[in-house]
């Protein structure tokens, strides 16, 4: 049972893991949106955002509404966006201990320099 639970987490991080798919999350959180308005907003065509789309709705992270011969999309859990913080403090934390090391670096090798 525990091995089904990592392989549904892994595959569920793995349907996270494009660009385009966090572009399409990123537009959706300030609101539903159609495909026409993603492509807009993420400068895309159409074919690319649907088919990222399609994998984000196989792994039920967004839900589409038929409206006329429109389809709005939207998150189906808002958790979803608490999920891409906690990920982006995680690079911005790593960003700023990489910097961090950079200075040190820089200053011992100014030091070495007689700088």
């Amino acid at each position: 049972m525990q091995r089904e639970l990592f392989q549904f987490e892994a595959d569920f991080f793995k349907a996270l893991s494009h660009p385009i798919r966090i572009g399409i999350l990123e537009n959706l959180r300030l609101g539903d949106r159609n495909v026409n308005e993603l492509c807009q907003l993420l400068s895309l065509e159409g074919s690319a955002v649907s088919q990222q789309l399609a994998v984000l709705r196989a792994k039920n992270i967004v839900v589409g509404i038929k409206e006329g011969t429109k389809v709005t999309y939207s998150v189906r859990d808002p958790l979803i966006f608490q999920l891409l913080d906690g990920a982006r403090q995680i690079f911005d934390n790593h960003l700023a201990e990489t910097l961090s090391q950079w200075q040190e670096i820089k200053q011992e090798i100014s030091k070495t320099r007689g700088e």
